[in-house]
């Protein structure tokens, strides 16, 4: 009797562009010429979302995001992202306030699968194949976190949005870069700032504050730069994952970053 052949998402079947289970194996997207970055994981925080409105999801700025990201994606890069909360709920916030830390920490994980929702949404409403995979299991409404099962859809050309942090309190959305980033053998972290790289001091309050064109981990943590939280830069230095600090709001800059023209500020060691 023959035996059955999986066909599963989770499979590890080889042939015809099945998934790999080590993310080792050579993306089926044609990269196009000059491109510096296959693989990469973008960090967005909740507030991007926003735009300059006051409004949680702001749909000009959300299509703005996903027509870059498409541009992107057209190039063959495979795409993953970590979406914070910021814009609806901050767990942190709600903590200094009274509220239990694990409980604000937990509404705030469900913020950031709503912002994931909703960009998904944009990006298959331009006929992007997006998924949405959230760390605490909604099946309803998101697959859960398999690794296997994400690295295959990258493989396959979808777009990859992580939700609900890593799924446990005390955790921010930055730390669930990282590790994400890693899991996903991603090749650099790209985070998305309102200013255009890391500077000595917040250059909206001093105006003379001094930009770093590139700066190692442990400066980061020594300096205490509000870059990532220190977990994040700490777990990325010890897996020599480079991050890479650039001006979102910047039309384009998302492309100028995977072709591997100089912007922003490089954190490696």
């Amino acid at each position: 009797m023959a035996k059955r052949k999986g066909n599963g998402e989770g499979g590890t079947r080889r042939a015809n562009g099945a998934a790999s289970t080590d993310g080792k194996l050579p993306s089926k997207l044609p990269l196009a010429p000059g491109v510096k970055y296959r693989r990469i994981l973008l960090k967005l925080s909740g507030e991007a979302l926003m735009g300059s409105s006051k409004v949680a999801l702001d749909q000009p700025t959300l299509s703005q995001i996903a027509d870059e990201l498409i541009d992107v994606h057209s190039l063959g890069v495979e795409i993953a992202l970590v979406i914070g909360g910021g814009n609806i709920f901050r767990g942190l916030s709600a903590s200094t306030r009274g509220m239990d830390r694990s409980t604000g920490d937990y509404m705030g994980m469900l913020a950031t699968v709503i912002n994931a929702l909703a960009l998904q949404d944009a990006l298959e409403h331009n006929g992007v194949a997006t998924r949405v995979l959230t760390a605490i299991e909604m099946r309803s409404v998101a697959e859960p976190f398999i690794r296997r099962r994400a690295i295959h859809h990258l493989e396959k050309g979808r777009v990859v949005v992580f939700a609900a942090g890593t799924g446990n309190p005390y955790f921010t959305t930055d730390t669930a870069a990282a590790l994400r980033a890693m899991e996903m053998k991603a090749e650099v972290i790209l985070k998305g700032t309102k200013v255009d790289g890391i500077y000595t001091a917040d250059p909206v309050k001093f105006p003379d504050a001094k930009k770093y064109d590139a700066i190692s981990y442990l400066q980061v943590l020594q300096e205490r730069l509000q870059v990532m939280d220190a977990t994040a830069i700490s777990l990325c230095m010890d897996n020599k994952l480079p991050i890479l600090v650039f001006n979102l709001k910047t039309p384009g800059n998302i492309r100028r970053v995977v072709m591997g023209e100089a912007i922003g500020t490089m954190v490696t060691a």
